[in-house]
Formats: structure tokens, sequence, C-alpha cells
């Protein structure tokens, strides 16, 4: 290959993450070999690299970027540049012990950034101005006010490091199992969240479209502060022009702080609005890729196709890792979503017909091999919206509800 300046190996633990973009001689993908991957992997066999483990579980990008596999694969390319869902001081070890390039932002940065607590010190007075109100405290020293709290650790993932404390007693129970962990305190706000996904590039900012943050919903988690989902339809029912004209405040608030610290290519930001005052708030920034990209960008190419002008989030994040300017805007979409089923503690595994059902009813399904608690079984796309309102389903995605539960599962007794 002549000119591999630009050509990107994409490596990751689930291949979905990675099909934002059509596998090429310019964009490889690497990943665990999986029954879904094997259907991308015969699509494009010259383009995608599947590793089988030997103990049949699935290896994460550290490993998969180790393997001897992945390793003959990069050196076949003159000039190649490795690319990866999130990155890690690991995965950032074996990348400059190969002598390889990434593309990705800096995993400093990335940890200064999501760390619940070095971000209260990132933020500065963005956080005051945006995040509900906060402080930061050794566990054994909070002290119980008589209201709903909410206390996070530094670290956390799909909502996993998000506790909600009730009562005393709960706080006493949280006290004792971590007594010098450092927490987070929230005032807790209660109302519907929603999320976007943004670009750094070189020139500019893209925010892309706002998504509705289907959380906590019973069968998909045991978790309440769990994000199982996105729906695109619902934020322009329950949205005002005020509340996007304050989203996209902070966006770009929060957008230029990371482009002036050398981010570039995708991160997601959480909103919550208090049901009572419709005030938005910050509650969260993902510094990475956020899940729901490659969903997104299917539906805009969908709508791209039906006329409507722009580009993909995936592709814009392709081309802000480039180091390219981007002058097209983000293709708008106004429907469309998708729910996960997590492992539960009854749900530990699916069988064939699950999937089955739900493509038959008319959605597209991603199958996921994993059995850690609240990790993902199914991702169940739909090419219209889902929810009726915050917190409740509509037809359709009570149609998915009764499908996975008439559907037979690897139940835990």
């Amino acid at each position: 290959m002549k000119d591999d300046a630009k050509t990107l190996i994409y490596v990751t633990r689930d291949i979905e993450r990675a099909l934002g973009k059509t596998p090429s001689e310019r964009y490889y993908i690497v990943s665990n070999k999986t029954k879904y991957a094997e259907t991308i992997g015969q699509k494009y066999p010259d383009f995608v690299t599947l590793i089988e483990s030997p103990d049949g579980k699935l290896l994460g990008t550290t490993d998969l970027l180790g393997h001897e596999i992945t390793k003959k694969l990069i050196t076949r390319l003159s000039h190649p540049r490795i690319l990866v869902f999130k990155n890690t001081l690991r995965v950032e070890s074996v990348i400059k012990s190969n002598s390889w390039h990434t593309v990705n932002p800096p995993s400093s940065l990335a940890e200064k950034v999501e760390n619940k607590l070095s971000q209260l010190r990132w933020l500065g007075t963005l956080g005051t101005k945006y995040l509900p109100s906060h402080t930061a405290k050794i566990a054994k020293e909070i002290k119980w006010r008589n209201d709903p709290i909410v206390i996070q650790w530094a670290h956390g993932h799909t909502g996993d490091g998000t506790v909600l404390v009730r009562t005393p007693a709960e706080l006493y129970s949280l006290q004792e199992k971590f007594p010098i962990r450092m927490a987070r305190l929230s005032t807790y706000i209660s109302g519907p969240s929603f999320t976007v996904n943004v670009v750094a590039a070189k020139n500019r900012i893209l925010m892309s479209n706002v998504s509705y943050q289907i959380t906590g919903l019973a069968p998909f988690t045991d978790n309440e502060f769990s994000t199982i989902g996105n729906d695109w339809a619902l934020p322009k029912k329950i949205l005002r022009d005020a509340d996007m004209k304050s989203i996209q405040t902070i966006v770009n608030d929060i957008g230029t702080k990371l482009h002036g610290e050398g981010w570039r290519g995708l991160f997601g930001i959480d909103f919550i609005q208090d049901e009572k005052s419709k005030k938005i708030f910050l509650i969260e920034i993902n510094a990475r890729q956020p899940a729901s990209t490659t969903f997104e960008s299917f539906l805009q190419e969908k709508a791209r196709k039906a006329g409507v002008p722009g580009m993909t989030t995936f592709e814009a994040h392709i081309m802000a890792l480039n180091g390219d300017d981007i002058n097209d805007s983000l293709i708008a979409i106004t429907d469309g979503a998708q729910i996960i089923q997590r492992v539960t503690k009854s749900i530990q595994g699916v069988f064939d017909d699950v999937p089955d059902s739900l493509q038959s009813a008319g959605f597209h399904v991603v199958s996921y091999e994993n059995s850690e608690p609240n990790s993902d079984l199914l991702r169940i796309q739909s090419e219209s919206g889902i929810m009726e309102d915050h917190g409740r389903l509509n037809k359709k995605g009570m149609e998915v509800m009764e499908t996975i539960k008439s559907s037979r599962f690897n139940i835990e007794v």
C-alpha cells in the first residue's frame, strides 16, 4: 500500500463500537471472535480481524493490542495509526512499547475529565455554574441532612459508581463498607436525563443530536442509575427551545475547555432536567467515544439517503482524530431508539431465540457474550422511538419488553 498515512486500525473488545464506518483499506477493525462479529468478518474478510481467546473469555483492548495476530496486521502497514474506544494508561503503554501511534487523546486528559473527583477541579467555575450543588468528602465524614443525596465514587460505568442514599441507614451501611473512600456528594435532582455526542475538531465544536437517556428500567437492568439506551424521538416532545439553548450553552463551554487542552474527536455530555424548576444541569462528561455513536451514525446515514445534508457523527469523529478541519454540519435526526438488556441477577445469558424473536418483530439486534453484572447482553435498535414519556415505554417499547419476557433466557434460580 503506497500511502498509509491515514490508515486506522480500530482495536475494540466489542466490534459494534467500530461499525460507524465501513471497513476498508483505510479502516481496519480488530476485535474478539463472537457470533455477531463473525457476521461482520464474513462481509469484510480483508479488513476485519477476529481473535479467539484460548479460554473462551473475551479479550480486553490491551490484550487484543498485544496479541501476535494484531502485531502481524500492524506490521503489514507502513504508517498505521491505532484507534480505541477508550484510551487508558495500559493501552498507551502497549502502543508505546511497540513504537506505534494512537490518534486518541491522551489518557491522562481523559482520566482528569472523567474521574468524578478530579473533574470538579478541572471544571472549576463551570462546575459551580452547571453541576447540581455538590461537595467532596471522605465517606465516614458525610453527615445525614434529612434529604436524599447522590454519592459518586471516583470511577464508575453506566451508573455503577453512583448511589442514591435515601435514609440514614443506607448512609451508615455505605460508610461501614468504604469508610475512607473519597466521594462526591450532590443534591438529588429528580427528572428526565438526556445525552449528546460532541466532536471537538481542529477548527470547531460540533454538537450532535440530543437523545433522551433511558435509565434504570426493569427487566433491562437491576441498577436504577444504569443507562440502558437512547431515544432520539422523545426530546422534541418534552424539551422546550429554552432547554435546548441551555444544553447548547453547556456543550459549547465544556467543548471549548476540552478543545483548549488538546482534545480531538468524540466525547459525551449527560444532563438532567429538574422536574420542578425545569432547569438543565450537567451531570456527566464521558471523555471517550459514547456507545450510542454507532447507531446514531446509522440513523444519520439513513436520513442522508432521504436527502438530509451533512455528515455522520462517526465520520466527524474520524476527521477530527485525523486533524482535519470540519466545515459540514452533523446530520439532524428526529427519530430512532435503542435499548440494552444487561446482565442482571436473574438474567445471566441469552438463548438464540431472543434475538431471533426481536428481529422477526422488526428490530435490529446486536448480541454480546458478556457475563459480568450489568454488562451488555443485547443491544436492541429501532428506527422509530420507543418512549412515550419520561420513564414510560410506548407501544413499540412495550413490544420489546414483552418479547424479552416471553423469550427463553438463561435464568439463575
